[in-house]
């Protein structure tokens, strides 16, 4: 009789596709989850980048293509998106470095890293950007 008057347990299950706008997480998941995204964005574009370089500097008229390349607004923003790639990884790279010197792992002080390495990556990304389209 006392197996009847009890409640199921809840049950607990990883989160589904669906589940996935609603689930919060936290600041230094985010930045753990961009830090990876940066450094595969880094490395799929490789290829691209070598190419520009080598567009760079094989010639002055090649120099002037690469030139010329940089004009367009898309090419603007996949340089812009490796420039924050590689800022947000970098940042993010020394968070991990001074975390694994065991400093700043208490909640406060990982969340407080976490929201510094967004503000600083994004702000140096807007700079970047702002010398890109000829703001600055």
């Amino acid at each position: 009789m006392a197996e009847a008057a009890k409640q199921a347990r809840p049950e607990f299950r990883n989160i589904g596709i669906a589940q996935i706008s609603r689930y919060r997480l936290p600041w230094a998941g985010k930045v753990s989850i961009l830090h990876r995204v940066s450094g595969a964005l880094m490395f799929l574009l490789l290829p691209f980048v070598l190419y520009l370089f080598e567009q760079s500097v094989t010639s002055e008229l090649s120099f002037a293509k690469f030139s010329a390349l940089l004009s367009y607004g898309f090419v603007k923003l996949v340089i812009l998106a490796l420039i924050w790639g590689y800022l947000h990884h970098f940042c993010a790279g020394i968070r991990h470095l001074v975390m694994d010197m065991h400093m700043g792992l208490a909640k406060h002080e990982a969340v407080k890293s976490a929201k510094i390495v967004l503000a600083i990556s994004l702000l140096l990304t807007l700079l970047v950007a702002m010398k890109l389209f000829g703001v600055i």
